[in-house]
């Protein structure tokens, strides 16, 4: 299926490092964050994983859980976190998917439909899965975004989309390009000058389009 913004994300049924889930109860009512690799015990993803796992208090701080998936097995995640461990110095305290069927890649449209994996894969077998879905509370999706195999995720634009996200959500507000917390934000066409004056305070028109002011 072709996910697209505000769509609910399939529910599924999975292996992980850390036991069995249901997808939408492990969510419950916090935001998530599903990243996928092309395989275990390879250097990009090495290098990934370890920058997730040192981010573990910043996913937590804005009540988000994070969850990988991978298309090797529950025995290879469990040997291949104590790498990612040495490297990045930090514990993989979240779980891992184990995706041998391709199911999980599938279901978020990771990989053609006729997609498989043939014995002695390679990491060339299953580029395409290197993605990344944010996931609200009510299980929409609110932003993806797919990277090839030989670039590594900038996972501090990841936190700081993350950031814009819940901004928007909780103030119904816009960010500009660039936005980090404690910058101006941007107050929606939809909004009257008199009901964002209410709402906001004072604020910019830096256009008559574009209006721009503090959260308080």
């Amino acid at each position: 299926m072709s996910l697209r913004i505000n769509a609910v994300v399939p529910d599924f049924e999975a292996e992980t490092s850390q036991g069995s889930i249901r997808f939408h109860d492990w969510i419950g009512d916090s935001w998530a964050i599903l990243f996928s690799h092309p395989k275990d015990f390879t250097p990009v993803c090495t290098t990934e994983f370890g920058a997730v796992a040192k981010l573990g208090d910043e996913w937590k701080k804005r009540g988000t859980k994070v969850i990988g998936v991978s298309v090797d097995g529950v025995e290879d995640h469990k040997r291949w976190a104590g790498d990612i461990e040495t490297y990045s110095k930090s514990a993989v305290d979240f779980p891992i998917i184990a995706d041998e069927g391709l199911e999980v890649s599938k279901l978020f449209d990771m990989l053609p439909e006729d997609a498989y994996l043939p014995d002695g894969r390679t990491p060339a077998d299953s580029a395409t899965v290197r993605s990344v879905f944010i996931i609200g509370p009510d299980k929409q999706l609110k932003l993806s975004m797919t990277y090839p195999m030989t670039v590594g995720r900038n996972f501090a634009e990841i936190l700081r989309a993350l950031d814009a996200l819940q901004a928007t959500v909780k103030h119904g507000i816009a960010t500009p390009a660039d936005w980090t917390v404690g910058q101006d934000v941007i107050i929606p066409p939809s909004v009257s000058n008199e009901d964002a004056k209410a709402k906001f305070g004072e604020f910019d028109a830096v256009l008559p389009y574009l209006r721009k002011t503090k959260l308080k």
